[in-house]
């Protein structure tokens, strides 16, 4: 093997797929990059941990084609170091890789590629395809709700509901619930629900930009693919049954809060600066025309704000943590939002006023 590359097309897919290598591994070969030169002047980086393997793709000029695997965090940081616009000469001696730019040498160890677990062959029963930015915007508005490393492994992952013609996804950590929908039509042969784990779900969300362009996103028995320019993630599912989050959200409310959201906002994060950093509750007490926000902590310290509301009820106090408020808040985008409640011990539907697409659920809490 032995190619040459500018730096920074060097260091571009290096970048996008370190995310998926984990500092702690199991097998040696998990620590390393499988670098492919192919004679068409191809260069493909990739990167797994056995559950999620990313594909990074760029341009160089291939001498001789091959395939070996290289310590990924050292390889990074070499071609990081490096000074801008120098070119990499890259070349294969025996079980060692050579890098020279300029005066610099640099030697590291290798694997072979075979011993590299390859999830490329995966059986992909349909695939569609769907604007970025859309997808995008179903990640950002919900996966902030997954639940990380609960027993309830089913948790740990994003749900992708194809019903009906629409995408849904859904993400829950059993305190709190994000619902989003996909604006416009989603043709698939049949409905069906895939949990993706958190770490393909974050690393799918960071390969995600905001453009126009179509991404392929491909629908297979144990894992999902995504597919845009250049690159390529397949993530393993889990295996398991997403709970009836539809039973969570409440329905016939009678006590119907407006408020604006930006200064809601800005009166929680006030209010949490002296609420208990362990529970992070904050009391909300409606009444006439205001919400108070009320925050304790055990040093006997206090908080309190006051917004201008629109109810339709005369009275009520209820808890929250104030984290999972935010949240919420922050996944919306609208200047008005409605919080709607059944009575003081059910959970709150929080949404943007006139607008249905993204929902979330928050659980009260007892202070």
């Amino acid at each position: 093997m032995k190619f040459s590359i500018k730096r920074e097309t060097f260091l571009h897919p290096l970048s996008q797929v370190i995310g998926v290598v984990e500092r702690r591994q199991t097998l040696p070969v998990l620590a390393n990059f499988l670098i492919q030169a192919k004679s068409e002047g191809q260069l493909a980086v990739t990167g797994t941990d056995m559950e999620v393997e990313l594909i990074a793709n760029g341009e160089a000029e291939v001498a001789q084609e091959g395939e070996v695997t290289v310590p990924a965090r050292k390889l990074l940081d070499i071609v990081r170091m490096l000074p801008d616009g120098v070119a990499i000469n890259v070349s294969l001696d025996g079980d060692k890789l050579m890098l020279s730019s300029g005066r610099s040498r640099f030697t590291l160890a290798t694997l072979p590629a075979t011993e590299f677990p390859a999830t490329d062959q995966v059986e992909s029963l349909e695939s569609v395809e769907l604007e970025e930015k859309a997808l995008k915007r179903l990640l950002d508005k919900t996966s902030f709700a997954m639940a990380n490393q609960d027993v309830r492994y089913y948790l740990n992952g994003l749900l992708f509901e194809f019903k009906d013609g629409q995408l849904r996804t859904v993400a829950t950590d059993g305190h709190r619930l994000a619902v989003c929908d996909l604006d416009g039509k989603v043709e698939v042969s049949q409905d069906r629900q895939m949990i993706v784990p958190r770490k393909g779900v974050l690393e799918l969300a960071r390969m995600l930009t905001d453009t126009s362009d179509p991404v392929s996103l491909g629908l297979g028995k144990n894992h999902v693919r995504l597919v845009k320019a250049g690159l390529v993630l397949t993530s393993k599912l889990i295996d398991g049954r997403f709970p009836d989050y539809q039973a969570v959200v409440p329905v016939g409310t009678e006590r119907n809060m407006t408020v604006d959201r930006g200064d809601l906002i800005h009166a929680l994060q006030r209010a949490s600066i002296l609420s208990n950093e362990k529970y992070k509750g904050v009391r909300l007490e409606a009444g006439g025309d205001v919400i108070k926000i009320i925050a304790h902590n055990p040093q006997h310290e206090e908080a309190e704000e006051v917004l201008e509301a629109e109810l339709d009820f005369e009275q009520m106090a209820v808890g929250f943590n104030v984290t999972y408020l935010l949240d919420a808040l922050n996944a919306l985008e609208s200047e008005r939002v409605a919080l709607d409640m059944r009575d003081a011990n059910s959970s709150c539907l929080i949404t943007a006023l006139g607008e249905s697409l993204d929902r979330h659920v928050v659980m009260p809490l007892k202070l």
